[in-house]
């Protein structure tokens, strides 16, 4: 038996070596004991089950279906392959025990995975997952057929995108972004995001052109994940034929990453600080700020302007999602491109944050680079770096302690002023840069972060990071 370990999302794991049929179905039990052991007040008994495009991810989705519906839970299942945020809309809608995504997200092609979603409609808190893994092999599997279940609607195949797009729709100033006339450009990287917005869009003024759209459980030779050289031939293309905006999402559409309409690069920070401005100057929102440790000072800065209260996460949107179930957020946002929005699910939405962006430019009638520019003009320069770097797992701990204890006078020529180790170790300078070492979860990885105020600084920051890495 594979020894099954849930990470900070669910369980992932390489599909025919450990994510089987057999392994989905000892996980899915698993799940079904934990949800009729732990029964939610104002839920009703009945689970959401979604899946990506990945190989046999409809299957995968089938099975799990097959073992909630052996044990009495009622399934409704997507009709066909769906983002992420739509699985755990629905969860919220029908007052849904909680619901299970089959995706790996960005990891590459050879993998899949088992998103767990808890009855507030996101991902499933750690003491969740932990509980769910205590349970395997607690019990046998037990299991209908397919087809029995569906004749008995004990499964329910239903689309989960139409009422999804309703959602979103309601959450934006859709007749403005109808009447725009925007050309707008989405990268799917082959993931679940392709057809979403020609479908929102369809009958506006709006032009849309959907890049590497098609069905491909390879991804085109690449991780559908939202990084700059995932871009090269779309970025090719836009210069070619240049657009308003191109939004990028990932395999599985719940994070974003952008591109200029003429394929220049675009970073998930710039993309957070340009909705955080649009939803306090031209919104007139108010609440709390939630940003992950790891996102630009740039947020600090506007925070401060706005008189907005800011409250900072360890990484990981669960940390992001606690925040929002609590109430009066305004926003809430991680480095890695998940974006959550008041009024909706505490859940990323890469498909609502494509639909925010578009009301920005409409309402601004401003290009891209001047928007951005004026961010600059207005809080200064911020430039992000970060690399992942090899480091053995078992020294992990030593090294954090040592940077905790022994932090850097200076970050470039301004003194260390504030250590943060509530997650990895971060050091922030008086001019507002910063370094920051974080592990993995999962891997002998580590990872430094690091903002300063130009690309040179931010590089040479990097450079003492992995100095610090050789004290240990």
């Amino acid at each position: 038996m594979a020894q099954i370990k849930f990470g900070t999302d669910g369980w992932r794991a390489i599909i025919a070596e450990d994510f089987t049929f057999a392994n989905v179905a000892r996980v899915a039990q698993a799940t079904a004991d934990y949800w009729k052991q732990n029964p939610v007040v104002g839920t009703e008994k009945r689970a959401v089950v979604g899946y990506d495009r990945r190989f046999l991810s409809d299957q995968f989705a089938r099975r799990v279906a097959e073992v909630l519906a052996g044990n009495g839970i009622p399934v409704i299942l997507s009709d066909s392959p769906v983002p992420t945020p739509a699985v755990s809309y629905a969860v919220k809608q029908a007052k849904a025990i909680g619901g299970v995504m089959i995706t790996a997200s960005h990891n590459p092609p050879a993998f899949n995975g088992f998103k767990l979603k808890a009855w507030y409609g996101g991902s499933a808190e750690p003491a969740i997952c932990q509980a769910v893994e205590a349970l395997l092999d607690a019990t046998p599997v037990k299991h209908v057929s397919y087809d029995h279940a569906v004749a008995s609607r004990q499964i329910v195949v239903k689309d989960l995108r139409a009422p999804h797009y309703a959602a979103c729709k309601k959450l934006v100033d859709f007749d403005l972004i109808a009447k725009s006339k925007l050309k707008f450009a989405h990268e799917a990287l082959y993931g679940v995001g392709a057809g979403c917005f020609d479908e929102l869009l369809a009958g506006t003024t709006c032009q849309v052109t959907t890049l590497n759209a098609e069905h491909n459980p390879l991804f085109g030779g690449i991780n559908p994940e939202p990084i700059a050289k995932n871009y090269v031939k779309s970025a090719a293309y836009l210069a070619k034929h240049p657009h308003d905006l191109c939004l990028v999402t990932d395999g599985d559409a719940d994070r974003v990453g952008g591109m200029l309409g003429d394929g220049g690069l675009m970073t998930t920070h710039q993309i957070i600080c340009l909705l955080l401005r649009h939803f306090v100057v031209n919104r007139k929102q108010t609440g709390r700020v939630i940003k992950a440790l790891t996102t630009t000072t740039m947020v600090d800065r506007m925070c401060a302007k706005y008189g907005v209260e800011l409250v900072e996460t360890g990484v990981g949107f669960k940390y992001i999602a606690t925040e929002m179930i609590k109430g009066n957020v305004l926003l809430g946002f991680e480095e890695s491109g998940g974006i959550g929005f008041p009024g909706h699910i505490p859940e990323r939405d890469g498909i609502l944050a494509g639909l925010m962006l578009l009301e920005l430019l409409a309402k601004e009638k401003k290009p891209l680079k001047t928007l951005l520019a004026d961010l600059t003009k207005e809080f200064g320069p911020h430039c992000y770096a970060r690399i992942d770097t090899h480091f053995p797992l078992e020294k992990r701990q030593a090294l954090m302690q040592f940077c905790k204890l022994n932090p850097p006078a200076k970050l470039g020529k301004s003194p260390v002023t504030e250590v943060k180790s509530f997650d990895g170790v971060k050091f922030i300078a008086k001019d507002g840069s910063w370094l920051m070492l974080r592990g993995s979860g999962t891997e002998p990885i580590l990872r430094i972060y690091a903002e300063s105020k130009s690309d040179a600084e931010a590089e040479a920051l990097l450079k003492l990071g992995v100095k610090l890495t050789k004290q240990v």
